[in-house]
């Protein structure tokens, strides 16, 4: 008997095209949606992220964010197995709620699915139902009084950790959000930045007299001080009382929200089920786009820009005439999410930086619209979204930029190729403070051109024979 052999797959050299767009993703250049949800959560006073699927989502999740941000993370797990994913995870669902309520004592838990329970088809909406059964749920169960439980679907095949961020605030808005006369507070869902942007954000509002309801806002959470003794749930976070309180606001304001579609803002939200006003405006990274956030606070708040504020954007406009023979006539590849790419790439362009490629994970479509109607006057952006960083590599490969500008994913493809790395963004994984660094408004734009132009100063310096000293 004779058996036939079959060649492995590898062993067949037939040739064939290479396709100008991957079918596989290699070190993409975005995270999962359970991750964006998480930190959303940890922007809510009193409460914890909750993850329905494997221990190994919340386990990934909380060592990729405590790395950023240097701070304690704790995120709860219903702990998903092989006999749950066969019969139903709706028991582990019930006793991981009972075991957070009973060992943290929350006023809310938040909870995201994972692609896991999605792909096997929990009907989280019922349960949760079922455990907040008056006389059959969880309270009858075991006497606890269970904390609100809010819940957004985030399987990572579905979005980005953008997309399940801004899943996971509309999720809140949506339960706790109600109607009431009008008040003169505004909105303000920011997006995914930094805890010092965060501050720097409610610092310009109170400048115009504007109380703003900043959703989520994790400044404190995430980036405290020290303590002589750990606290289970941080300080901090956007009150409940104030979610409330947004259904009744005079104004929303989104900074960037390119999401994939599908995903719902929770500034659209508010527009359809309370009337409330929504303006989209990009991050407010340079002069022209922070002109723009600030305009609109001025025309909801009927003042004008407060003298320390005016003072910041004179010194800006200082710093790029004096740094302009620096940066002038430069390229440079920026990459990250769909927001921060679009701020940043307007800035380049306003200090004569010219961004070869502007490359991003997300998935909303609109990226390179976006980036044509904030820069009209800036030619042939050539546009990647969907990328990871094989594609990036190769394109940074061929057009030979002078900076990168992303976060710390994108240090591998620094320096293999040799390329200064100017680190914005999440995550920043290698560097202390990334958790701090500030990008938005004129102080933090003035913070970015200092490294960028700094970064391109020691290049040449580096580079020189003489190793000058004095410029």
């Amino acid at each position: 008997m004779t058996t036939k052999i079959l060649p492995l797959a590898d062993q067949d050299k037939t040739a064939c095209s290479t396709p100008t767009k991957s079918t596989s993703t290699t070190n993409a250049c975005r995270m999962c949606m359970p991750l964006g949800a998480c930190l959303a959560y940890t922007g809510f006073e009193r409460t914890v992220p909750f993850l329905h699927g494997s221990q190994g989502c919340a386990t990934y999740i909380r060592r990729y964010l405590i790395s950023h941000f240097a701070e304690p993370m704790d995120i709860a797990s219903s702990s998903v197995g092989e006999a749950a994913t066969v019969f139903g995870g709706e028991a582990n669902l019930r006793t991981g709620v009972a075991n957070v309520t009973r060992v943290y004592s929350p006023a809310m838990i938040g909870l995201a699915s994972t692609c896991l329970t999605e792909t096997i088809g929990e009907d989280v909406d019922s349960m949760i139902r079922r455990i907040a059964h008056p006389t059959e749920g969880l309270t009858a169960q075991t006497g606890q009084e269970i904390p609100q439980l809010v819940f957004a679907p985030t399987p990572s095949y579905a979005g980005t950790h953008a997309d399940g961020f801004h899943a996971a605030v509309k999720a809140v808005v949506a339960e706790q959000a109600v109607a009431g006369e009008t008040s003169q507070k505004v909105n303000l869902f920011p997006g995914i930045i930094s805890t010092a942007d965060l501050r720097h954000l409610l610092e310009i509002s109170a400048g115009y007299g504007i109380e703003p309801i900043l959703m989520p806002d994790y400044s404190d959470r995430m980036d405290g001080s020290s303590a002589a003794r750990y606290d289970m749930i941080p300080e901090g976070g956007t009150t409940a009382e104030q979610v409330a309180a947004s259904g009744s606001a005079q104004a929303s304001i989104t900074l960037g929200g390119l999401v994939t579609p599908g995903v719902d803002l929770a500034g659209e939200y508010l527009a359809k089920t309370f009337s409330v006003p929504h303006s989209h405006l990009p991050m407010p990274i340079g002069i022209r786009l922070t002109d723009e956030f600030t305009d609109r606070l001025s025309d909801l708040s009927g003042a004008e820009m407060p003298t320390w504020l005016a003072k910041e954007r004179g010194r800006l406009v200082d710093a790029y005439i004096d740094g302009h023979k620096y940066g002038a006539g430069r390229t440079a590849i920026v990459f990250g999410d769909e927001d921060l790419v679009v701020g940043v790439a307007s800035f380049l362009a306003e200090i004569g930086i010219k961004p070869l490629l502007v490359a991003s994970g997300g998935r909303s479509g609109f990226l390179a619209s976006e980036i044509a109607r904030i820069n009209p006057d800036l030619p042939d952006v050539e546009v990647l979204d969907d990328g990871d960083f094989n594609e990036i590599e190769a394109r940074a490969a061929e057009l030979k930029p002078d900076l990168l500008i992303g976060h710390s994913k994108g240090y591998a493809t620094s320096r293999r190729l040799n390329i200064p790395l100017v680190r914005v963004g999440l995550p920043i994984h290698d560097r202390v403070g990334g958790q701090r660094l500030l990008h938005l408004g004129y102080r933090g734009t003035q913070e970015l051109f200092d490294r960028v132009i700094n970064t391109l100063i020691q290049v040449r310096q580096d580079e020189s024979e003489v190793g000058y000293s004095y410029m």
